[in-house]
């Protein structure tokens, strides 16, 4: 069975983007039923030295969207952080996010094959093909991310479960 770099990346990253739209939007429900003001979990970390609720958000977005245009642009470029907003704002991010990964089609994915693609951070440039980019930096950061939130959310009260983060899971149809 061989499996294609769509396959690896756009139905991947959808899978769980829609599971942040999902927990995103339970917690805006918890915070209203509990009179708690849904913007003051914006800024809220799980550790000092880790970054914030909004931060885990915007690098979800940005792992998986720009992730994969990445691949047909051969450099990863995500916007400049737009920092904290409210709530409402960053469900609206992660819905645009879902949006743009639906437009991507497997052709022009594929076709980004064992594509080179090189990665600069600060002064090292990381060398990668199109799949190792995707299985070995993109992946990771954007479920790093994705499950940050996720806990950020749990700490704070919002009743989250696992299937709550697994979203629709692609099975084989019989």
């Amino acid at each position: 069975m061989s499996i294609s770099l769509y396959d690896l990346s756009v139905p991947t990253f959808l899978q769980t983007i829609r599971s942040i739209g999902g927990f995103l939007g339970r917690a805006a429900t918890h915070f209203s039923n509990t009179g708690v003001d849904p913007d003051n979990v914006v800024n809220t970390r799980l550790f000092h030295d880790m970054a914030p609720f909004h931060f885990q958000i915007e690098a979800a977005w940005h792992h998986s969207v720009w992730g994969v245009e990445a691949l047909k642009t051969g450099a990863f470029t995500p916007p400049a952080l737009v920092g904290p907003v409210p709530l409402a704002d960053l469900q609206a991010m992660i819905g645009k996010a879902e949006r743009a990964l639906e437009a991507f089609t497997p052709d022009e994915i594929d076709e980004c094959a064992g594509r080179n693609l090189n990665l600069h951070i600060g002064p090292r440039t990381l060398a990668f093909t199109s799949e190792t980019f995707i299985l070995s930096f993109s992946l990771p950061n954007f479920h790093f991310h994705a499950v940050t939130a996720y806990d950020i959310l749990r700490s704070q009260g919002v009743p989250l479960g696992k299937r709550d983060y697994e979203g629709r899971l692609r099975t084989r149809s019989s």
